[in-house]
């Protein structure tokens, strides 16, 4: 609930200094600080992931964060479509359809999840931002003819290229880097990482920068990033409610973010259909919307007007949802762990573990 209030705080305050200095977005500074706010996210997410938890669910998180994006966009596409009298606005849908990194971190200690499904949701938390941000790349061209996050479908190939190529080079010089000792290694790799979060942020090599994140980790630098991660929410929060300077669409807005929880419960139930019944509940239950969703909104704003003004609802109406169905779920019991059940003696009583109680995963690189 802090995290829904701090949202509608930045929210208001972006609006009201909004309301004071008129239209900001459109301008090519606004443009670069939106984009340098979605790779300091991405960046902040996967650099954050356990290699060794991810390969223990590589199937599963494959899955979600590739059929599970498409089929969670398509479903909330389908419900916009009788809601919303423009067709191109059917875009917002994919904006939706992922799950918040920092929000699913800032909530696992105190989740009602066991360690396996904990791993699980954050992981698809950090790897379906890159995978819904290429989706809305390729969707724009398609829809419109305004500038955002894509120019157009040969852009799009462009960008794939580049990013493979600043991969390259990241990798190159991580195993330079990581010869080096001291305070030189600690400089050198905080000055590397910004420059390539600038160049990410020029040229829109979203993917490049994510993949960055899975193997260019300095040290000194991961003490760092969730600060700066958070403080890039906290700014792309408030930019967000400056633009609301020209509307809100909270009809729409309810409609998007209702449906993006119910989308992700459908898709979370199929996927995790093996899973014990606990951890499939919580994880249906797990759709949150956080900085992706905000930075990708502005990013649309030049090509869709109106998608702020629609975004910014449906991210508070998802995060209110995940709150009430899970104070729900903890209220009837049925999110907890298994009974622990013993034998019935003088002074024994049947315990069962509280919320919170289950140990977090590891987090071995």
């Amino acid at each position: 609930m802090r995290q829904l209030g701090l949202l509608l705080a930045l929210l208001a305050a972006g609006w009201a200094v909004g309301s004071g200095t008129g239209e900001v977005g459109g301008s090519g500074a606004f443009l670069f600080a939106t984009m340098l706010l979605l790779a300091v996210g991405l960046y902040g997410s996967t650099s954050d992931i356990s290699l060794r938890e991810a390969r223990e669910h590589l199937g599963l998180i494959g899955l979600a964060v590739t059929v599970g994006v498409v089929a969670k966009a398509a479903l909330i596409a389908g419900v916009l479509w009788l809601a919303l009298d423009d067709p191109a606005y059917l875009v917002l849908a994919v904006t939706v359809a992922q799950v918040d990194p920092l929000s699913v971190a800032a909530l696992r200690d105190s989740s009602r999840m066991s360690p396996r499904a904990k791993t699980i949701l954050a992981v698809w938390a950090s790897f379906d931002d890159p995978v819904t941000v290429l989706l809305t790349a390729f969707t724009v061209p398609l829809v419109a003819d305004g500038e955002g996050i894509g120019g157009s479908a040969g852009g799009y190939a462009a960008q794939l290229g580049w990013s493979a190529v600043l991969v390259a080079v990241a990798g190159g010089l991580w195993f330079l880097v990581r010869r080096w000792r001291g305070r030189l290694a600690d400089v050198a790799g905080a000055v590397l990482v910004a420059g390539m979060l600038v160049l990410a942020a020029s040229y829109t090599l979203m993917l490049g920068i994510a993949v960055v994140g899975l193997f260019f980790r300095p040290e000194f630098l991961g003490r760092w990033v969730p600060h700066v991660t958070k403080a890039a929410y906290a700014v792309a929060a408030f930019l967000l409610g400056m633009l609301l300077v020209g509307g809100v669409g909270l009809g729409y807005g309810v409609v998007l973010g209702a449906a993006a929880f119910a989308a992700h419960a459908v898709v979370a139930a199929v996927l995790t259909r093996r899973l014990p019944r606990t951890d499939r509940v919580l994880l249906s239950l797990g759709q949150q919307n956080g900085v992706t969703a905000i930075v990708l909104a502005l990013s649309l704003e030049p090509a869709f007007p109106r998608a702020p003004g629609i975004v910014a609802p449906a991210i508070v109406t998802v995060n209110l949802l995940h709150f009430l169905a899970n104070s729900a779920v903890g209220r009837t019991g049925k999110g907890d762990g298994p009974v622990l059940r013993r034998k019935r003696g003088p002074g024994r009583r049947i315990r069962r573990p509280t919320a919170g109680s289950a140990a977090p995963a590891g987090r071995g690189r």
